[in-house]
């Protein structure tokens, strides 16, 4: 992503009700304060905090309509500190046209009823309830909103003391990060889908105008040219770090561990030149010898950038390599699979698939083995073996949708321990509440694309959040 878009930018404000300041002494410095701390708790070193101060007129809720727009804000925090009129907040929300997530936060558990009654103001006694009063215009604001088809997100709990409250926040924030991420992301297309794998294609313009990613068409003539130019050091640096980022198994022979080091050294080239956040690819390389030579030597390559945060499917898989990215974002992986089997005896699902595999979620060191064939692909040459991490894992699949362009299957499960069949590629064993032919048939019953992406650690809230952000469809299994 470029970095001169790597932060989200955060818009923050705070509602109150000018009235309220002359009439309660204290309150609208009190509120400020609050504001404040919420400002802190946003805050972060992959974040900017714009705080634009309690918008208490609708004046001023315009005025801070268009710091959201010169801010260029990606989102919205509004804090309801008190009661507020729908009429202060509406213009905000209009002119900032980013999601909004309001925050219905209560300064303490409870007001201390004995020692407010004890009050012997009843200004006073009013002023202190009007701190405490945040949920009192949350309808009043929600049923603008819905009314007017807005969408709004809201977390309610405690300014101080709430763990669960702050985690909810902290969420939002994520998923807008990965929204954000998205938004700025070039996603690379090399070569064509697999003939047949009707399931895959997918419009490249819902792709655009959903996510916001960038897609660059390219060709593997392109890497197979930076790959004639790879100089004999550049190959024995990439064995190097072959050594250190794989467990390469003794039979496999040295020429294709070259031939792999060349095409890994032309793959860093090819995705630095054309500034690539993600990958898909497929190409049958056959009737010319040096594009199959290329794409028969690219699983290493395409593993070690999806390692560090660039994701690559094959299969010219273009919506699992944004479920990657989603997952890798997120902090859980993603690592290209599907179907292998069913265990029925076990009651388990064998999933897995060849190609690139997460070395951020494998549970020991990828191995690297000699394949005679590639099955189903022309050519033959290394490929990884591994098994997802043992523990919760989910399932994304970026499925698409007639009336909102794609929503987000996702299912929890859990990797588990056991046999797997040694044949080169990435497969695991997971075991699903829902037991494995309740699972197939769920799943399969939303009509996802054969594929989807694997990342460790139960996600779904958050994912359930980044469609939200997206205003995409979101189901779970």
């Amino acid at each position: 992503m470029n970095r001169e878009y790597k932060h989200l930018r955060v818009g923050l404000i705070g509602l109150g009700l000018e009235a309220y300041w002359e009439q309660f002494d204290g309150l609208e410095s009190r509120l400020l304060g609050y504001l404040s701390e919420v400002e802190q708790r946003v805050a972060g070193p992959s974040r900017i905090v714009f705080n634009l101060g309690l918008v208490d007129t609708p004046p001023k809720a315009v005025a801070a309509g268009h710091d959201c727009r010169r801010n260029d804000i990606d989102i919205l925090l509004v804090y309801v500190t008190t009661y507020a009129l729908s009429a202060t907040v509406l213009p905000v929300i209009l002119r900032a046209k980013v999601p909004v997530i309001l925050l219905n936060l209560q300064p303490a558990a409870s007001i201390a009823y004995e020692n407010f009654n004890r009050m012997t103001s009843r200004t006073a006694m009013t002023g202190e309830w009007l701190a405490h009063c945040s949920s009192c215009p949350m309808p009043e604001i929600a049923n603008v909103l819905k009314r007017l088809g807005k969408p709004f997100h809201q977390v309610t709990g405690k300014l101080y003391n709430d763990p669960q409250c702050w985690g909810q926040v902290e969420e939002w924030l994520r998923a807008a990060e990965v929204v954000h991420a998205l938004a700025h992301s070039r996603f690379g297309l090399m070569g064509h889908y697999y003939s047949g794998m009707l399931d895959i294609a997918t419009d490249l313009a819902q792709v655009s105008g959903r996510f916001g990613i960038h897609v660059e068409m390219l060709e593997p003539d392109e890497l197979s040219g930076l790959r004639r130019e790879v100089a004999e050091e550049a190959i024995q640096a990439k064995l190097d770090d072959f050594v250190n980022f794989f467990e390469v198994d003794a039979d496999c022979p040295a020429s294709e561990l070259s031939r792999a080091a060349r095409t890994a050294v032309a793959l860093d080239r090819f995705v630095e030149k054309n500034d690539l956040d993600a990958m898909a690819y497929y190409y049958k390389g056959s009737g010319v010898p040096e594009n199959e030579d290329t794409m028969s030597s690219i699983i290493l390559g395409t593993s070690m950038l999806t390692g560090r945060g660039i994701p690559v499917a094959g299969e010219y898989e273009v919506k699992n390599a944004i479920a990657m990215k989603i997952m890798d974002l997120l902090g859980a992986g993603g690592s290209f699979t599907e179907y292998y089997a069913m265990d029925f005896a076990a009651d388990l699902v064998l999933m897995g698939h060849d190609g690139p595999g997460h070395v951020g979620i494998a549970q020991d060191r990828i191995r690297v083995r000699p394949l005679q064939v590639y099955h189903g692909k022309v050519g033959k040459g290394l490929s990884v073996e591994m098994s997802v991490k043992h523990g919760p894992v989910t399932l994304l699949s970026v499925v698409e949708d007639k009336d909102r362009g794609f929503q987000l299957l996702v299912a929890e499960g859990e990797s588990v321990a056991g046999e797997i069949l040694e044949i080169g590629n990435t497969n695991s064993r997971y075991r699903f509440p829902q037991g494995a032919r309740s699972f197939v048939e769920r799943w399969n019953s939303y009509g996802p694309a054969h594929h989807c992406a694997i990342g460790i650690g139960h996600i779904a809230e958050h994912l359930e959040k980044v469609a939200a952000l997206l205003e995409l469809g979101f189901i779970q299994v």
